[in-house]
């Protein structure tokens, strides 16, 4: 009992210490907050000297496609005619293989192949021997990619394809490594330093990589003939895609098209305008032949107390430019920018059947 008040006493004397010590509280706008991160404001490294890291960056991946470059007009340009031949007969896919960044470059040029008709995949190097080997066939080509050609992952894939007769192809910058030695044949990429200051980040190596199999992509397209029309039968979506549909995918048909028959006085012409709101109006014969259109434009130009009145003969646009349904939208576009227009009349035999305008375009991604 005689204990509880000193308890009490020492209690409320901390209380009130702690309450008389405390520092003043600062109002929220002057208080400093910790961070664990410098803030960016209170970055020491100068701006110029990150855009002199830039610059030295792609000049050193500039000097390694450069002397890529060179080294296919020498000795290395007949290695890559035999690799385009040798894909170019494969009754199979092109299995593309690699580890590390070398792999990362890997799945861009099987992606880039399959894109542009050479049937490829990618396969992971130390996959391939938990059972991915089995996605191989006897028909299909190995294309390993390795910078120094002496991962021991390869070891298997290499195994797998001395034993089916799977040809294979190497893309290293040692063509005496083991990788190379053991390849059918070689793409030896010539040594340059990459753009890390240690020389040790796998950057202008990657770069040169990504480049030859893009070179072995063109080539394959440009040798089968691959046209605009099988690229678009791959790339069904994004932009890509919206550009490599048709005219007849974006043109307005039917009831959506402003109309009129030649003869017609200009107060119904400008009426069908305005109910259309494409900015133009149609000028067709009896038959349906296009005849010529009408543009805002055209009424500006003729702006006059009579026009109202006006046969549409005579303030028409003859032979207007038209484009078939049949064409890609790329180059419908193209005639767009190229003659300064919005509207484009789509014919068949001279016939109306649709019009385009750039707006449309604008709405699905195509322009």
């Amino acid at each position: 009992m005689g204990l509880a008040p000193c308890l009490g006493s020492r209690r409320a004397k901390k209380v009130t210490t702690g309450i008389r010590d405390a520092p003043e509280v600062l109002p929220l706008s002057q208080r400093v907050m910790p961070s664990s991160k410098p803030l960016m404001a209170q970055s020491s490294a100068p701006a110029s000297l990150a855009l002199e890291s830039a610059l030295h960056t792609l000049e050193a991946e500039r000097s390694g496609i450069s002397a890529l470059s060179a080294a296919l007009k020498g000795p290395l340009g007949a290695a890559f005619v035999a690799v385009v031949e040798l894909i170019q007969q494969a009754k199979g896919r092109v299995i593309v293989t690699g580890l590390g960044k070398s792999g990362h470059m890997g799945r861009k040029i099987a992606a880039t192949l399959a894109s542009t008709g050479t049937p490829a995949f990618f396969v992971h190097a130390a996959e391939a021997g938990h059972g991915d080997l089995g996605m191989i066939t006897a028909d299909d080509v190995i294309l390993a990619l390795s910078w120094s050609g002496e991962q021991p992952e390869m070891k298997n894939l290499v195994n797998y394809s001395a034993r089916f007769a799977i040809p294979m192809i190497a893309v290293t910058s040692n063509a005496a490594s083991s990788l190379g030695q053991a390849a059918d044949l070689v793409l030896e990429l010539p040594k340059a330093r990459e753009a890390c200051p240690h020389n040790l980040a796998p950057t202008t190596s990657t770069l040169m990589q990504g480049a030859i199999g893009d070179a072995i992509a063109i080539a394959l397209l440009e040798g089968r003939g691959f046209t605009a029309l099988e690229f678009a039968g791959f790339h069904p979506g994004g932009k890509l895609g919206a550009m490599l549909k048709f005219v007849r995918d974006y043109m307005r048909t039917g009831d959506e098209m402003p109309v009129k028959l030649a003869g017609t006085k200009m107060s119904d012409a400008v009426v069908e305008m305005s109910a259309k709101g494409l900015g133009c109006v149609c000028i067709v014969n009896g038959n349906g032949e296009i005849a010529g259109i009408i543009t805002d434009g055209d009424l500006r130009r003729h702006m006059r107390p009579d026009l109202l009145t006006a046969p549409v003969d005579d303030i028409m646009t003859r032979q207007p430019k038209t484009v078939p349904p049949s064409m890609l939208a790329t180059e419908m576009l193209e005639v767009l920018n190229a003659r300064k227009i919005t509207t484009l009349i789509v014919t068949e035999a001279n016939k109306l059947v649709g019009i385009v305008h750039v707006h449309d375009l604008l709405r699905a991604g195509v322009a």
